[in-house]
């Protein structure tokens, strides 16, 4: 049986399945690091979801948004509103308790409605008018004078490369130092930095008490979640507005920033230490809008506010009117307004329940990650798909499952996404594999064996290749041999017609193969017109003796059925000679090196050994003896419980020096219970103690009566009984002497 697919089964493919799962681990490991913008959106977007399925607890609010609504536009009149209102507006919120009061809003430009603006712009007014709205102070100082009544921090915003035209920036203003200190290195290589600012008019700005950035850049998906406290404006440090807010609030004092080697670690201000990113950014942990946290500005203008909804509180004034477009996406609204994001941040820092990334995260996904990938490249090979996809799930739950635990209980955000990704893809990378390989290897072994083996067992050895031992191994295998009687005779009538000699060996053929892989055996060789076939490999069978007795038996009659067949054929008008096939079997059980035998450029699946050798001098026994079928003592030893087998004499074929009893083969079970082959079976074993003993007429008796007894089983005895007569007459003539032991050398194959 020629195998050229199996000199190392599976060993080639399970590595070349295990380098292309390194290799995507690599791949993988590579693009964690670069992470690109669909891995950092996609870790982004799984931390919206936590913050969505476990929003951050509603706490006392420390923070109003005095909110200039739909409402307020209503009554006091289109934004912007004249900064003697905002004056008036501030006032209020003085009076009414304010800690602080800051604005999400930048005074960048004149009041168009400030009595000299007015004067200024109306050449049509008269003297008189212009000269009185001249005496009148302008709106910027009343908003100045106000500012200076209270402790107001006013809004900036940061210019990066020009205004919004792509013309130069609005020119800026020097900035006062805020108070600060630093805990460690320097930080300013690792804040963000901006050089121009889009500041309040310089009167207003003089007045504040704290200018903070309120400066928010959203992540590339458009979603705000990282907002930063600190950064660098005109080589200066300046506060966000929601830390520069608390800062006034609590006092004025100086912030610090504390640094280590991967940057910023945090900032401390108004007593209050507040972890960062390594550029300062702090990741807010949101709850939804709450429009409980809001007062209208209208209401506080008009005197209708509650006191105590300011008084004690730190108050933010923006917008949230629709026309004025201040909204921003965050993880837990499509639309926040961004006053708001500075509220939440105020109380996310007084609360101290900020989300935080830690420096460590992205090496411990990585580590996690090349682990996990390690486990499943080693264990799919090993284990199969099942239990590998199993295993990748379990692991999948444990790291989803470690993640939210990590949120929810210690507000750290550690990153499931790309190591469940990664998981999935060196899993199916690697089953994918082990799946193309187990099909490779399932075609190898069909292809190899498909044309010497029953389907099923076909199927059983390509569902387990484990079974499939190459290489040469030892294990007990049935051997059968079987043989045409006459076949040079056979082969001489058909000179004039090879190819109705080709039809019959095929049709011949056919019927015997099929009689060993009905009873699963494997056909190792055809040789002409011999077969030999054994069984119990490459697939384990328990009962592999009795299965080649049963298929020796089949052959028989298939044969006498293709004789029937064929001389019906003839006596139709087939133009072919009939010849009565007969054949010879000899079946032997013991242990053979069974593997891949040959060369580098050829080889074949074949068993070797002694006991393949004794089954084909077996076979050729068959002819002299009569019987169609030999088995050896093993054989018989094995298989005699459960079919009908008879001692016939102890050989010594050529080639070997040990003897063998050997055995015909008469019948399978039913036979045992026929009384005439109990009969026959002991007249037969009292011959051979006769003869063994060289009590010659004793054993000739006993063969009288084996014939009639085995015409009744239906065993042909004929050329058995002629042998043991004619070694009788032959050892009476010339005794063998005390010293015979009973065996019988043969003196052909």
């Amino acid at each position: 049986m020629q195998l050229r697919l199996f000199r190392h089964p599976g060993s080639v493919g399970i590595a070349i399945a295990r380098l292309a799962g390194l290799g995507l681990l690599v791949l993988l490991v590579a693009i964690r690091i670069a992470d690109p913008l669909f891995l950092s959106t996609m870790r982004n977007q799984s931390f919206d979801l936590y913050q969505r399925l476990n929003p951050r607890p509603q706490v006392k609010q420390p923070v109003v948004v005095v909110d200039i609504d739909e409402k307020s536009l209503a009554g006091v009149g289109q934004w912007p509103w004249p900064r003697s209102v905002v004056a008036k507006l501030v006032d209020r919120l003085t009076a009414m308790g304010a800690v602080a009061i800051g604005f999400d809003i930048v005074f960048a430009e004149p009041d168009r409605l400030s009595p000299d603006r007015i004067a200024e712009d109306n050449a049509g007014l008269s003297p008189e008018v212009k000269a009185d709205l001249l005496t009148l102070p302008s709106n910027e100082i009343l908003l100045a004078e106000a500012i200076g009544r209270s402790r107001v921090v006013v809004g900036e915003t940061s210019v990066r490369h020009g205004d919004a035209s792509g013309g130069e920036a609005p020119p800026t203003q020097e900035i006062p130092e805020v108070p600060h200190a630093a805990l460690g290195a320097d930080p300013t290589p690792f804040l963000l930095k901006f050089p121009r600012l889009v500041q309040n008019l310089k009167v207003i700005s003089d007045a504040a008490a704290g200018h903070g950035m309120f400066t928010v850049e959203p992540d590339p998906d458009g979603i705000y979640r990282r907002m930063p406290l600190v950064m660098m404006v005109q080589e200066k440090m300046r506060l966000g507005l929601s830390a520069e807010l608390l800062r006034i609030a609590t006092g004025g004092q100086a912030f610090a920033t504390r640094t280590d080697e991967a940057g910023i670690s945090g900032i401390v201000v108004g007593g209050v230490f507040v972890p960062t990113d390594g550029s300062g950014k702090v990741h807010p942990w949101f709850n939804g809008s709450d429009r409980s946290r809001y007062v209208s500005a209208g209401s506080v203008l008009d005197g209708s506010a509650p006191v105590e909804r300011i008084a004690g509180h730190m108050v933010l004034v923006g917008t949230s009117a629709v026309g004025l477009e201040d909204f921003r996406a965050t993880p837990v609204a499509a639309f926040m307004p961004g006053v708001e994001i500075h509220a939440q941040i105020i109380e996310n820092i007084l609360t101290q329940q900020f989300l935080f990334r830690p420096n460590f995260a992205i090496g411990m996904e990585v580590v996690i990650v090349v682990l996990l990938g390690l486990i499943i490249i080693w264990l799919v090979p090993r284990t199969g798909a099942i239990y590998s996809f199993v295993a990748a799930v379990s692991v999948t739950v444990i790291v989803v499952g470690g993640s939210i635990w990590a949120f929810k209980a210690k507000h750290l955000l550690i990153d499931a996404t790309f190591p469940t990704v990664a998981i999935a893809a060196v899993f199916v990378i690697m089953a994918t594999a082990n799946y193309i390989r187990e099909e490779q290897q399932k075609r190898q072994i069909r292809s190899a064996f498909g044309q010497y083996l029953s389907p099923a067992l076909v199927d059983r050895l390509a569902d387990n290749p484990d079974q499939l031992v190459l290489g040469g191994e030892t294990r007990d295998l049935t051997l059968l041999f079987t043989d045409v009687r006459g076949f040079t005779t056979i082969s001489e009538s058909y000179k004039a017609n090879p190819q109705g000699l080709t039809r019959l060996m095929n049709h011949f053929l056919t019927a015997l193969s099929k009689a060993i892989l009905d009873r699963d055996g494997t056909i190792d060789k055809y040789m002409g017109d011999a077969i030999m076939a054994f069984w119990n490999a490459p697939v384990d069978l328990a009962d592999h003796a009795l299965r080649a007795c049963y298929a020796g038996v089949d052959m028989i009659r298939r044969v006498d059925e293709l004789n029937v067949s064929r001389r019906k054929a003839v006596e139709e008008g087939l133009d072919e000679p009939f010849h009565e096939i007969n054949i010879g079997i000899g079946i032997n059980t013991g242990q053979c090196v069974v593997g891949n035998m040959g060369s580098d450029m050829r080889f074949d699946y074949t068993a070797l050994g002694d006991t393949v050798n004794l089954a084909s001098r077996l076979e050729g026994q068959s002819k002299p003896y009569g019987v169609p079928i030999i088995l050896g003592d093993n054989t018989a030893a094995i298989v005699s419980p459960r079919v009908a087998t008879m001692e016939i004499d102890q050989i010594r074929v050529k080639g070997k020096l040990e003897p063998e009893r050997i055995h015909a083969l008469i019948g399978l079970e039913d036979m045992l219970q026929n009384q005439d082959f109990v009969a026959l079976d002991a007249v037969n074993r009292r011959m051979l103690a006769s003869y063994r003993g060289q009590e010659w007429q004793t054993a000739l008796d006993a063969l009288v009566e084996i014939g009639p007894l085995a015409e009744r089983v239906g065993f042909g005895v004929k050329e058995y009984l002629a042998i043991y007569r004619a070694r009788i007459e032959e050892f009476r003539a010339n005794p063998p002497g005390s010293d015979w032991d009973g065996v019988y050398t043969a003196s052909s194959k």
